[in-house]
């Protein structure tokens, strides 16, 4: 979803498959030494191909803060007058 991004949830699991950066539209996910690496998460769509192809569950698609924030800042709006 829009303001989604995907962040390594539990790094230790990763075991450099590389399945995920092969799914990744936006080719920010790369293989790094030990486990895969955000290069860009500015261009993560937030599709979730990385985190349902993941056979170890490492990564995770979450709001970001940018949107939290928002959101917050509406329901403050709202109860406010």
């Amino acid at each position: 979803a829009r303001g989604d991004r995907v962040e390594i949830k539990y790094p230790d699991w990763c075991k450099n498959c590389g399945i995920c950066v092969s799914v990744c539209p936006t080719d920010i996910l790369t293989k790094g030494r030990d486990r895969v690496e955000i290069l860009d998460l500015e261009k993560c769509l937030g599709c979730q191909n990385c985190e349902l192809i993941c056979p170890d569950f490492v990564l995770k698609v979450v709001a970001s803060d940018e949107n939290k924030n928002i959101s917050s800042r509406k329901k403050s709006s709202i109860n406010s007058g």
